[in-house]
């Protein structure tokens, strides 16, 4: 393969994405690089503030693309036909949309975990992106051709897909709604030209993150429990989000892909030596 092809199979030049949730963490690992591809990037979660200034972060980088970042609450019905609004005014076409916002809850024990982390979890996890997603369909069809599908991509989790949440009950099952989602919608908006795809990281250093591996020495352990030796880095996001946005990624639809060093792997084999033995 020619350098010329290999660039052009990660070229995202021309392009626009709505990252949800990508003022920090895994959403301003992605935003940075989607625009060191060339996409532009508009950024939305709560707080417009930090939108803002993830922003003037990311366009202080100096890449190709350029980012703008305002207020977007998924966790109600208006807040996404305000998000969507807000979209409209800034473009008539989306060819990315990265459904990232997320929000967790834990407990010390499942006695005391509340009634309220569950509607509240999966208001913005499950409910707000299947709506959100619902609303920019005009604009993704818009953007969207044989060739070079719409992309959908939803951020999963790897507890979607092993019980590794400990006590976040309502965080856990609403990832593994997630990835179940990904396949429906998938299976709809294929024929329309659109992929659906999801990503489910492991550990990643992250606000939601930080209590369990927010120093060296937490990280450091935590990779003692990885099957490759570490937590995860933005390279590492990067890499799985220019594959499932650019033409690399243009003919695969419906999948949930593991971020996690092998963690999705590791029960399974270990029950596979159990078995051996």
């Amino acid at each position: 393969m020619s350098d010329l092809l290999a660039s052009k199979l990660f070229d995202l030049t021309g392009k626009t994405a709505l990252i949800t949730g990508g003022a920090s963490g895994i959403g301003l690992m992605a935003a940075e690089a989607l625009m060191g591809a060339g996409c532009d990037v508009m950024i939305a979660s709560r707080k417009a503030h930090a939108c803002e200034a993830a922003a003037d972060q990311l366009n202080a980088m100096g890449l190709r693309g350029r980012a703008e970042g305002f207020a977007g609450d998924v966790g109600s019905e208006q807040g996404v036909l305000d998000l969507v609004s807000e979209v409209e005014k800034r473009t008539d076409a989306l060819p990315i949309l990265l459904n990232n916002a997320g929000k967790t809850w834990g407990a010390p024990s499942i006695e005391e975990f509340p009634y309220e982390a569950w509607s509240r979890v999966l208001d913005v996890n499950v409910t707000g992106m299947f709506f959100l997603t619902q609303k920019l369909l005009p604009l993704l069809r818009r953007a969207a051709t044989p060739e070079d599908p719409a992309r959908v991509l939803n951020t999963g989790s790897i507890v979607g897909i092993q019980p590794r949440g400990g006590t976040a009950y309502s965080y856990g099952v609403s990832k593994g709604a997630v990835h179940h989602m990904t396949t429906l919608l998938s299976s709809e908006l294929a024929p329309q030209h659109i992929t659906v795809n999801a990503m489910a990281p492991g550990p990643f250093l992250s606000k939601m993150m930080a209590f369990a591996i927010g120093t060296e020495e937490q990280r450091d352990a935590a990779g003692k429990n990885i099957p490759l030796g570490r937590v995860g880095t933005p390279e590492d996001i990067a890499g799985v989000v220019l594959y499932l946005c650019s033409r690399a990624g243009a003919y695969v639809s419906g999948h949930t892909i593991p971020v996690a060093g092998g963690l999705n792997a590791a029960v399974a084999a270990k029950s596979a030596s159990a078995q051996e033995d």
